[in-house]
């Protein structure tokens, strides 16, 4: 079935877990759209597709529908319309949205440890100073690879007026392989990915360089929703605990980068993608992954670099964060598994 835009319906009928009964009214109540970044998918959405291909959903009594949207910021907007139950987005902009708008979302999953770097295919320009006045590949301005080259610029004593920034979606890679820009944002698996194609990227920065207590994405969800179907919340959080711990055992890695594909990536890619994240810790394995000393910090960082407008109060960890449903995911999946 094509990803693209389109949807793909991933259900799970056991009357047992579920206790549907054949009531559509109550199917409907379980049903979660989900708002996912990138089109291929990035490879932060691999976990969801391992949910769905080892039948965690299923397992744990979990509805969804996925969609995949250009960008993890137009996902977070459908959430907030109400068209979407759950978008996996930015850290800083739910923090800039929640923080100037008000928007009544809440974080009910994390993803601690950002991977972005800059990265260039010109070996002889490398340096921090050498990127003002540059095109730098982003997914679009104001978008989650944007927010990151304003934090890692900050830690070059520039700022985001010093480049011009490219909107790519998740083409950077593509457009660095056909040689349209020379410098941009990229994931830890878009650079085997460039350099398969004959190039070579010179890392300039790193968020973690920049910034060391960054953090990268939050599962959202409306406030009104988490209440309204909190049920399944947990039995969508508790499936994405099993895919987490299935994709940490060794054994499963040529499974998981063959699901990985998905991304665009090559298996033998994929494979070596997959140890790189693991290594940093790119998917919370043990716990919800909204540590609260690296949110502060973030949110720290955002009202520092002027991502929270003047007059405006920063949002508190307790208005961010609702640890209630990954605290029953993580019962349920251990009752279960």
């Amino acid at each position: 079935m094509k990803i693209g835009q389109a949807a793909f319906l991933i259900c799970a009928f056991g009357a047992l877990l579920c206790g549907t009964d054949g009531n559509p009214a109550a199917a409907q109540q379980r049903t979660l759209v989900l708002g996912l970044p990138g089109v291929p998918p990035i490879f932060a959405n691999v976990n969801f597709y391992v949910a769905d291909k080892e039948g965690f959903f299923k397992k744990y009594g979990a509805e969804v529908e996925i969609k995949q949207f250009d960008t993890g910021t137009a996902a977070a907007r459908a959430v907030v319309s109400g068209d979407l139950d759950f978008s996996l987005s930015p850290t800083a902009l739910i923090v800039s949205q929640i923080a100037n708008a008000d928007v009544p979302v809440v974080a009910i999953y994390g993803m601690p440890n950002p991977d972005w770097a800059i990265g260039t295919t010109d070996g002889t320009k490398a340096g921090c100073a050498d990127m003002k006045g540059q095109q730098v590949g982003v997914d679009t301005p104001g978008g989650a690879r944007s927010i990151a080259l304003k934090e890692m610029l900050f830690g070059c004593h520039m700022t985001i007026d010093d480049v011009q920034q490219v909107g790519l979606g998740s083409n950077t890679a593509a457009a660095m392989i056909a040689g349209q820009i020379s410098y941009g944002v990229l994931h830890l698996d878009d650079v085997p990915e460039i350099e398969s194609h004959g190039k070579t990227v010179t890392i300039v920065t790193t968020i973690a360089k920049s910034d060391p207590t960054s953090h990268y994405l939050v599962g959202v969800a409306r406030k009104d929703r988490v209440a309204e179907k909190h049920d399944a919340y947990v039995r969508f959080a508790a499936a994405l605990i099993a895919a987490d711990h299935f994709m940490a055992d060794a054994k499963n890695a040529d499974t998981v980068a063959e699901i990985a594909t998905i991304t665009g990536r090559s298996k033998a890619i994929a494979k070596g993608a997959l140890k790189r994240f693991l290594d940093i810790g790119f998917w919370a394995i043990d716990d919800d992954g909204l540590a609260k000393n690296k949110i502060e910090a973030l949110v720290a960082t955002q009202e520092k670099i002027g991502n929270i407008k003047p007059g405006r109060a920063a949002p508190s960890y307790d208005q961010l964060v609702d640890l209630s449903v990954w605290r029953d995911a993580d019962a349920l999946y251990k009752k279960l598994r």
